[in-house]
Parts: C-alpha cells; sequence; structure tokens
C-alpha cells in the first residue's frame, strides 16, 4: 500500500467505517479518527533510501480539475476520484481536490485542516505552517512527518517527511502532499514540484 494511505478505524456506525476507509485527503473531507492517532513515531533511518536524483526528468501532469504540475517521470501513476498519485518505492506526490468556500488561511489551516491531518494521520508531527508566494499565486505550506503504513508483507514501517501545499481558486481547493523518508536530500525537486503547479 501506498505510504500515504491511512486507514481510518474507530467507534462509528458501519456505513460511517466503511466511508471513513480510505486516503488521508478523503478521511480529512469526512473528520474521521482512525486507531492510529495514538500512534508513537518511529525513529528515522540512519541513512534512508529516497533521495530523487539530480537527473530525474519532470513531465507534466494536467488534471481534468483544471491544472497542471510537473512529476518525476516514470514514476508510477495511479487516478483515484479526487486527483491523482506518483510513485517510486517510499517517495510519493499526491495531488487531491476538495471544495472550498474560500481560500486557507495559516489559522484556519491550523484550526482544521493541520488538527484532522493530526488525527488522521500516522504519529503526525506538524513543524512549520506558513503561508508562501508561488508563481501560481499564495499558497499555504504545511510541513510535517509522519510514520508510514506498514509494509503488507514485512510490516515494517519507515519515518516520513511530508510538504503539503493548499492551492486556492474559484472555490477549489488543491492538496500537493509530497513525502519521503525522513532525512532524504529533495529540498531542490520538491520546491520545482510546488513552484510548477499552474491553474489552467
Amino acid at each position: 500500500m501506498i505510504p500515504h494511505f491511512r486507514k481510518a478505524i474507530g467507534v462509528l456506525p458501519a456505513l460511517a467505517v466503511a466511508a471513513c476507509l480510505g486516503t488521508t485527503s478523503l478521511v480529512l473531507a469526512l473528520g474521521c479518527l482512525p486507531a492510529s492517532a495514538a500512534e508513537k513515531p518511529i525513529q528515522p533511518e540512519k541513512n534512508p533510501p529516497g533521495d530523487i536524483p539530480d537527473t530525474q526528468v519532470f513531465i507534466d501532469y494536467t488534471s481534468p480539475e483544471g491544472f497542471t504540475l510537473k512529476v518525476p517521470e516514470g514514476w508510477a501513476r495511479s487516478d483515484r476520484a479526487d486527483g491523482a498519485s506518483f510513485v517510486d518505492k517510499l517517495d510519493g506526490v499526491v495531488v487531491s481536490v476538495s471544495r472550498a468556500n474560500a481560500a486557507p488561511t495559516v489559522d484556519s489551516a491550523k484550526a482544521d485542516y493541520v488538527a484532522k491531518l493530526e488525527a488522521a494521520g500516522r504519529a503526525v508531527r506538524v513543524s512549520a505552517v506558513k503561508q508562501v508566494k508561488l508563481p501560481a499565486g499564495a499558497a499555504i505550506r504545511i510541513v510535517y512527518t509522519s510514520n508510514s503504513e506498514p509494509n503488507a508483507v514485512t510490516n515494517r514501517q519507515v519515518r516520513l517527511e511530508n510538504e503539503r501545499y493548499l492551492y486556492f481558486k474559484d472555490g477549489k481547493l488543491v492538496a500537493l502532499e509530497l513525502y519521503a523518508p525522513k532525512g532524504a536530500d529533495n529540498v531542490d525537486q520538491w520546491q520545482l514540484m510546488s513552484n510548477s503547479f499552474r491553474w489552467k
């Protein structure tokens, strides 16, 4: 299972439990609280894998939701009802779309979005929530660490570092999630992708 996917399990009616099983984006939208909320952070690896090579080629992804984004060429793509994901081993890029009445602010993101992220994710620890100016306009940048989903075969987990960007336009909120093992050096590549976002 892709590391950023979360399972939401709680004391909920049967239909709500079924609805809450899914990705972080879906869990956030539904406000579900999983058992993983009480999970403890695991120790990051001393020599983590996950560096995106400097020679990595990036290609344009065009969403039917009205935006474009550069993503790593050759990564496994999965289309979803709310967007798409691109995964290579323990690294991933996820774009998800939802509806919103207004552009998020730092305060509103902390009060609502981050609270749900911490509840829905695996041992999420948020270190920064800031407004940033990007070529597509103002966005909210959320920096955090989390545990990966357990490996289906070995049950092994790794500590991940994550950046999430929230872009808003005309009632549409796009979340760009970037993740890799904590300690991997992807600063330039993540900056390239977050800066490449454009509304069509």
